[in-house]
């Protein structure tokens, strides 16, 4: 069965980014409550939103230096709320992306820290093994050496 190849952690991520959208239009619906989120958290953000893409429109339209006039206080609450909506499912997003390379980052260190350990093994095992070869060849020459250096035995009778 393949279920221990799946991993949880992905399953897990998902469900993070899964729960970030409710929890985005939570805190949406609280900002546009809110009298603080609205004039601190919201407001700014949507009026320099709202500057940059008229300021944006106005130059590839060819208007040059025209005023622009800021968002209402309503539709910039609202704009600024989606603004905060989108700014936390991005970041949840984001932070799964990072979580997951650094979680692949590990696992390749891991592979990487045991092939590193399985190649020492192979070499030091190389080592041995050529330090018991040369052994065996050392002693191989001696016992040739002691065998040539015996008297050779006399003819037997037999032979003649």
């Amino acid at each position: 069965m393949v279920v221990g190849a799946f991993p949880i952690a992905k399953l897990l991520y998902l469900g993070v980014r899964q729960m970030s959208k409710p929890v985005a239009n939570r805190i949406k619906a609280g900002a546009r409550r809110s009298e603080f989120f609205k004039n601190y958290i919201c407001l700014p953000p949507a009026q320099l939103y709202h500057w940059i893409e008229m300021r944006t429109k106005m130059r590839i339209m060819g208007f040059r230096g025209s005023a622009i006039k800021p968002l209402n206080e309503e539709a910039a609450a609202e704009l600024g709320a989606e603004l905060l909506g989108e700014a936390i499912i991005f970041t949840v997003g984001g932070a799964c992306m990072l979580l997951e390379y650094s979680r692949q980052a590990a696992n390749s260190r891991r592979k990487e820290e045991e092939l590193n350990a399985n190649i020492t093994s192979l070499q030091t095992q190389l080592s041995e093994l050529t330090l018991v070869t040369e052994t065996l060849d050392a002693q191989l020459r001696e016992v040739n050496r002691l065998l040539l250096s015996l008297p050779a035995p006399a003819p037997s009778p037999t032979q003649k």
